[in-house]
């Protein structure tokens, strides 16, 4: 186990170096990205919308939008991890002597760590234009803590994926086109209960809405007005939807990485 967590912190301070010799991809597609639809629903849309239930937009928004953020982690994992295995670069640690399972939870461990700068400071950027947690710090670590585990989940989707698709860019540039898709058939935006009824129940189910909603409850903000059993009990599935989603894609990439030339 001691061999295994140091080839991981190793392979950790990898991906970190690299992000340091290229701040410019790190700042443009992990903060500024978020924030610009941030400000574009905030402001330019925010306006039109109405949150059921009552309450401001804004604070409805911004849980929500720190939800969506954790999706983009399936394909800035997917690209970093694709990229390795393409150029060679995977198969040569597999011929070194380390853990196999080093390469994919040190790049985890370097994600993780840029999600929480990252969450950060698009919490700054909530708190710069009017959103406010109402039920205290506990609750508020509690949040983060939900959206960090939500990240960690979709992370090693995006590591399945990379190495599935590795020597097919066009199915890679595809799997990223669809995180949109993933994020709007959910509540980040808009409320469930705005959607047609069969809508909004697909909508209720995917993962990201748990999440999202679990965030409001615990930040103090609007919740939507949905009052089906999954959205009663969205803390709870805030837990259970990433813990199975890591539970089938965690022992997938390890597999798949130890498989990868087959």
């Amino acid at each position: 186990m001691a061999w295994a967590v140091s080839d991981a912190i190793t392979l950790a301070r990898r991906d970190l170096a690299h992000w340091q010799r290229q701040p410019g991809v790190v700042i443009a597609n992990t903060l500024l990205f978020p924030i610009m639809i941030v400000l574009m629903f905030g402001y330019l849309l925010g306006g039109a919308m109405t949150v059921p239930g009552g309450g401001d937009y804004r604070e409805f928004l911004l849980p929500g939008m720190f939800a969506m953020t954790m999706v983009f982690g399936i394909g800035t994992t997917m690209v970093a991890v694709s990229s390795d295995a393409a150029r060679g670069i995977t198969d040569r640690f597999r011929s070194m002597p380390m853990s196999s399972s080093a390469v994919l939870v040190g790049r985890a461990l370097a994600d993780m760590l840029n999600s929480t700068i990252a969450l950060a400071v698009l919490i700054g950027c909530g708190l710069a234009i009017g959103w406010y947690p109402h039920n205290g710090l506990g609750n508020a670590l509690a949040a983060a803590g939900l959206l960090l585990l939500l990240r960690f989940a979709f992370l090693w989707i995006g590591a399945y994926l990379g190495l599935l698709f590795h020597a097919d860019p066009e199915a890679v540039t595809a799997v990223r086109t669809l995180e949109f898709p993933i994020g709007f058939l959910a509540n980040p935006f808009v409320a469930t209960a705005t959607m047609p009824a069969w809508l909004g129940a697909i909508a209720a189910w995917n993962p990201l809405s748990s999440t999202a909603t679990a965030a409001r409850e615990l930040f103090g903000n609007p919740t939507g007005n949905d009052h089906s059993w999954i959205a009663e009990h969205s803390v709870l599935m805030a837990i259970v939807w990433p813990m199975l989603l890591i539970a089938i894609f965690l022992p997938l990439s390890i597999h798949r990485y130890r498989h990868l030339s087959s």
